[in-house]
């Protein structure tokens, strides 16, 4: 493929969510866009996109290509980005929960150069209200914004695992999960992120159709606590799987529920539209991207 121009605007267009998005952050006319996504289709012969009135996702053929070109085409924007001193100030939002275990980490470095990183730590709705109001920089956020004034990219799935204390996993019979798992697991109580059970809702919806019934022993919105929970038999949860997974390996909660398609979460990069980003900002994005790439799904 000569052009990679054109893999640079598929990438652009699948973390932006749309035609529109994926414009403005490379500087582009809508038509330029949507003209170089017509020629990758045409070249590749299969459709990439899939159009609808909230955006774009991909097709299985788009998804093939986006995990094969993702890395190699990062790379070489990073190979091509300045390497002067970056200073300045940066913003950001996340969780609780995601600031100390992903975000943190991953920009300590950048803080050490330089660079100054100021955290908000809430939910998702709060931050992004912040971002919109100029308070905030950038938002790490577990829901993707659909109003104008924001634009987002995906920067990782997280696949989550619904758990529990093996004493209350005793509590379930094993034929019964098999055959009708909601109705099984709907005696057991629920630790959750927040009063709408955000998570735990997701999960039963996608996995059972419907939210569940289960009574609510434990609200606390931070991930680490609501594993802690769980270890100490509060209640079931439902949890990232890389949170999860030493505490399944160690034997401190078991996995209830073995869907055949784990349901996943994307993580977005979210700013504001229409606003300049700084250079300290465009290198925590940078560094995000880049250290999202070493962080494992499962």
């Amino acid at each position: 493929m000569r052009d990679l121009d054109l893999l640079r605007t598929f990438l652009a267009v699948h973390r932006a969510g749309s035609l529109t998005a994926a414009a403005a952050e490379l500087d582009l006319s809508q038509p330029a866009v949507s003209d170089r996504m017509a020629r990758l289709e045409a070249e590749l012969g299969e459709p990439l996109l899939v159009r609808s009135p909230r955006g774009v996702s991909l097709t299985p053929a788009g998804e093939r290509l986006a995990a094969r070109v993702a890395e190699p085409i990062d790379r070489l924007r990073d190979a091509w980005a300045p390497t002067a001193e970056v200073t300045g100030t940066v913003r950001i939002g996340g969780a609780s929960d995601v600031v100390a275990s992903r975000i943190v980490p991953a920009l300590a470095p950048l803080a050490a150069g330089g660079i100054r990183l100021d955290f908000s730590l809430g939910l998702a709705p709060a931050l992004l209200d912040d971002l919109a109001a100029g308070a905030l920089d950038l938002v790490v956020s577990s829901i993707r914004p659909t109003v104008p004034a924001l634009r987002s990219q995906g920067l990782i799935d997280e696949e989550f695992v619904l758990v529990g204390a093996p004493s209350l996993a005793r509590t379930v019979d094993e034929a019964r999960i098999r055959a009708n798992p909601a109705e099984a697991l709907a005696p057991l109580p629920l630790v959750v992120y927040d009063e709408e059970l955000s998570i735990i809702r997701r999960y039963w919806r996608s996995q059972f159709g419907h939210r569940p019934a289960n009574p609510v022993a434990l609200v606390v919105p931070d991930l680490r606590a609501i594993l802690a929970a769980v270890v100490a038999g509060a209640g079931i949860a439902a949890i990232p799987r890389y949170l999860a997974e030493p505490a399944i390996l160690s034997g401190s909660v078991e996995l209830l529920h073995r869907p055949e398609e784990p349901p996943i979460n994307t993580l977005h990069l979210v700013i504001r539209a229409g606003t300049a980003i700084t250079p300290a900002t465009s290198a925590v994005i940078a560094r995000l991207r880049d250290a999202a790439r070493s962080w494992s799904v499962f």
